[in-house]
């Protein structure tokens, strides 16, 4: 393998792993608003906390950006039906989450949780057909 695409497979930078490493990233980063929307008191967590969390989802959109420039191109139609049939399916966070508002709506910091993820799932519908893509683009490839 010669060029560009030769250099990104010796390098490690290929899709597959890509999506590994974002996809671990992103669960990292869903941790932050998780854990301060479940925390009791008022006490406030320490500076570093929000320093991480704002570089791991620095590094979280930088990395989805780069998966939806450069495999946006290979979404066809058979990732387009798992991307909609996992989205048929994680629509229904939306109802969990309205139940755990009502169940233990007072026992939680919303304006910390919400916002939090909000956002994560607007970037994670927004890049999951990309991902799939780059998931799959060297699924029988050995590293």
């Amino acid at each position: 393998m010669t060029g560009v695409a030769g250099f990104r497979q010796r390098r490690g930078l290929n899709g597959r792993r890509l999506a590994v490493a974002t996809g671990i990233l992103f669960f990292v980063s869903l941790a932050f608003p998780v854990v301060a929307g479940l925390r009791s008191g008022s006490s406030p967590f320490p500076r570093v906390w929000g320093i991480l969390d704002v570089v791991i989802a620095f590094i979280l959109v930088i990395l989805a950006i780069i998966i939806a420039a450069r495999f946006e191109p290979a979404v066809n139609d058979e990732i387009r039906q798992a991307a909609y049939r996992t989205y048929r399916i994680t629509i229904n966070a939306v109802l969990v989450i309205l139940v755990v508002f009502l169940l233990a709506g007072d026992r939680l910091v919303w304006s910390v949780l919400l916002p939090g993820l909000a956002w994560r799932a607007w970037l994670l519908f927004y890049a999951f057909p990309p991902w799939l893509a780059a998931l799959r683009s060297n699924a029988s490839a050995n590293p």
